[in-house]
């Protein structure tokens, strides 16, 4: 199994990509997995309690989860991915079953924050982006899909995002393979490419 790691800051346009990518190519050879699923899960924490986390570091993430299971997927095992809820910040019940693919493709601000995943990911992708379109992107997200209101999401931003982007995301784009400006339309033909490339080879 190949796996493509696609990186960069909240709001650079990962799920934007790989969107593109699910309608290019036929799932049943390429298979996608987003870490926002691998959020701890701390249902022995309150709202409040579980409202006040930082989920916009390494810590917040269950890469000891996420990390067994693409070892499982590698040796050809069939894996259930959690579902999570942003709005309640909880891990759900409900799973989806995933099967092993030729090629996995992996998204997440804090992928290769961890040594592990890192060193299980054969090829790393970096989203660039200004960091005003990627507030604007957050504000549109956050405001329509996780019902945040438009003030706190600045004070977040303000007060957490932009020292974890330049902790724990912006050191990591010289160790990637491929850094894309995400700006506007991002072209993404040498990934269509190098991921065409693996599906022919037996």
């Amino acid at each position: 199994m190949f796996i493509i790691g696609i990186t960069g800051g909240t709001g650079s346009g990962k799920t934007t990509i790989v969107n593109k990518l699910k309608n290019l190519f036929d799932q049943s050879d390429v298979g996608f997995l987003s870490s926002d699923s691998y959020y701890k899960d701390n249902s022995n924490l309150n709202f409040s309690e579980r409202d006040k986390l930082n989920y916009d570091m390494p810590d917040a993430i269950d890469f000891d989860l996420l990390n067994r299971h693409i070892k499982l997927l590698k040796t050809g095992q069939d894996i259930s991915v959690p579902h999570y809820s942003f709005s309640i910040h909880l891990r759900l019940k409900n799973s989806t079953l995933f099967k092993p693919k030729k090629i996995l493709i992996i998204e997440g601000i804090l992928i290769l924050s961890n040594i592990t995943l890192k060193s299980q990911i054969n090829y790393n992708v970096f989203l660039d982006c200004s960091r005003d379109t990627r507030l604007k992107r957050r504000l549109e997200r956050d405001i329509s899909e996780r019902g945040r209101n438009n003030e706190d999401v600045i004070k977040l931003f303000e007060n957490r995002l932009d020292k974890m982007h330049r902790t724990h995301v912006e050191p990591i784009k010289k160790e990637c393979d491929l850094i894309l400006n995400s700006e506007n339309n991002t072209k993404i033909d040498i990934l269509i490419d190098i991921i065409k490339k693996k599906l022919s080879e037996k």
